[in-house]
């Protein structure tokens, strides 16, 4: 669902030289500039990175995955992020070289919020339906948090690509006591918060369709017993695509 009162994060930060002190001490380096409140990327990344920058990168375009080929969250900058990261300079308008630069964390910090959560999804609206938070499911509650955040990045690619009109969470996290008390299958994603309900404007065999290139693995939806009112999301392991009536 759309957020709003979202305040835009500019681009420019001052550099700030600290001055060396009498004596001879040399000039420090200058600071890198601060653009964004949740995360500033301080240097480009390309093919043949790896660390934290490029695990924070892949988090945030891991929804423009190719057609069933999930973003691996793993920090390494191969084929695979740069590809995605041409998808969404190209889902953007931006210059299109799979280069991580300030052109492209331009466009990220644009669409982040200070918790780092993207512009048009709020944690809120993945907590449990029992009033639980993000405790009581199958991982801890900070893995809880993490695994939302990834996922409402790919819903925030899959927004744009449906032409920027809401999406509507029904269900996202579910402590395991709630999940038992909906019918939810044993085990289920929602414990791990690693999936999401959605309902909404658009169809669900729309919402099927653009999941499969958007960094879900678990697709279920219309013709799936239990998925005629709903299309499920899910981040796992291996594909399980059922929407007979969509695919």
């Amino acid at each position: 669902m759309k957020r709003t009162g979202r305040s835009m994060l500019g681009l420019l930060g001052a550099f700030t030289l600290s001055l060396g002190l009498l004596g001879g001490a040399s000039v420090l380096d200058p600071a890198p500039a601060a653009a964004d409140s949740c995360y500033t990327w301080g240097e480009t990344l390309s093919q043949g990175d790896s660390g934290s920058d490029v695990r924070k990168l892949q988090v945030r375009v891991a929804g423009w995955a190719a057609y069933g080929d999930p973003v691996n969250i793993d920090g390494v900058y191969g084929p695979e992020t740069a590809n995605a990261v041409e998808r969404f300079q190209s889902g953007y308008g931006l210059t299109v070289d799979g280069i991580a630069g300030p052109e492209t964390y331009g466009q990220i910090y644009d669409l982040q919020d200070a918790d780092c959560t993207p512009a048009h999804f709020a944690y809120s609206e993945f907590t449990s339906g029992d009033g639980s938070g993000f405790s009581g499911g199958n991982t801890s509650t900070s893995n809880v948090r993490t695994n939302v955040l990834r996922n409402m990045w790919k819903l925030e690619a899959m927004r744009h690509k449906l032409g920027d009109s809401p999406l509507y969470v029904s269900s996202g996290f579910r402590s395991v006591s709630h999940n038992d008390a909906v019918g939810g299958a044993p085990n289920s994603k929602h414990t791990y918060g690693q999936a999401a309900d959605l309902t909404g404007a658009h169809s669900l065999c729309d919402l099927a369709r653009a999941a499969r290139s958007s960094g879900f693995n678990g697709i279920i939806g219309p013709g799936a017993a239990g998925h005629n009112d709903h299309t499920h999301l899910d981040t796992r392991s291996g594909r399980y695509w059922n929407a007979p009536n969509c695919f």
